[in-house]
């Protein structure tokens, strides 16, 4: 089985870093000083969950250097995805699988467009972990987990066989009954923290004790479950509560990739996070007070960064 993951920051780093140090056969696709440092010095993880190092790594820009792959693990931002999708199209074949780890809920037909829809899963993660530096990856927050389906939830060997080595490298896996229900679910907790968060400039441990902000972060989650259950996604009707408690359980110092991304002034997923929430609004007639707040509020932050 051979394997590419799709960016090698915060994500595509943890989890490829995992499945390679366990013995797949994978190379990272990634760019610029990261890619040097990973072809000269290799992978370096710092983890709650356990420190480890990747050395040889197999690393290159060029998708075409590497043919076609089993699997392709994206790992992007959400604004990069349809650039990336036609970048992988060299590694994508009749039995290539193209599993989505972003924040958002469009990049599965962002996917689609330019690979066709045979290849493509949909698929989420849940970790706190960022690049410290090139080659460095710092895990610092939450249980890492993936969970990946079809989109039409069948059960298939695919699904299955991807099941499988996550399993063997150690890494919580799940094939949810729903996956776009799962997505959703993740989608509806992201939004309201990182833009809560980006926007109060606090962890998410003061956002949830401060009254004021903690109302914010409730109403943001409505909002974006009113759209998800317009748009047919059979959400759950305790997904508020749960999503609350999720809220409440998280070390105190966590801090969003978004979020992190936007105080230090780089491109964010604004647009497929809150910004998704606002169109899909728009576009439903759907409400979204709360999402359009803090989307036109970052927007000229973002659109600085972008210009850069």
């Amino acid at each position: 089985m051979r394997m590419a993951v799709f960016g090698a920051g915060g994500v595509g780093g943890y989890f490829g870093g995992r499945l390679a140090k366990a013995g797949a056969e994978l190379v990272f696709i990634a760019r610029g000083e990261n890619l040097r440092a990973l072809q000269s010095r290799g992978l370096r993880v710092d983890s709650i969950k356990g420190d480890f190092t990747v050395k040889p790594v197999q690393a290159t820009d060029n998708p075409r250097r590497v043919g076609e792959v089993d699997y392709v693990l994206v790992a992007v931002k959400g604004w990069q995805v349809p650039e990336a999708a036609l970048a992988m199209q060299p590694m994508v074949g009749p039995p290539t699988c193209v599993v989505p780890l972003g924040n958002g809920v469009e990049a599965p037909f962002q996917l689609a467009a330019a690979l066709g829809a045979g290849p493509v899963l949909g698929g989420l993660c849940r970790i706190s972990s960022f690049l410290a530096e090139p080659g460095y990856i710092r895990h610092v927050g939450l249980e890492p987990f993936v969970a990946f389906g079809e989109l039409d939830n069948r059960s298939t060997p695919r699904v299955e066989a991807l099941r499988k080595v996550f399993e063997g490298a150690g890494v919580r896996v799940s094939v949810p009954a729903d996956i776009r229900v799962a997505m959703w679910e993740k989608f509806v907790f992201i939004a309201a923290v990182s833009g809560v968060g980006a926007v109060a400039r606090a962890p998410v441990g003061e956002l949830r004790s401060l009254p004021e902000t903690r109302q914010l972060l409730e109403q943001a989650v409505h909002e974006a479950v009113a759209v998800g259950r317009a748009r047919k996604i059979a959400l759950p009707e305790d997904v508020v509560a749960r999503t609350m408690k999720t809220i409440d359980g998280l070390e105190p110092g966590v801090i969003p990739s978004m979020q992190r991304d936007i105080l230090e002034g780089r491109p964010s997923e604004i647009g497929s996070q809150n910004g998704a929430v606002v169109r899909m609004g728009l576009e439903l007639g759907i409400p979204t007070p709360t999402h359009s707040f803090i989307y036109h509020s970052l927007l000229p932050q973002e659109l600085q960064a972008r210009a850069v």
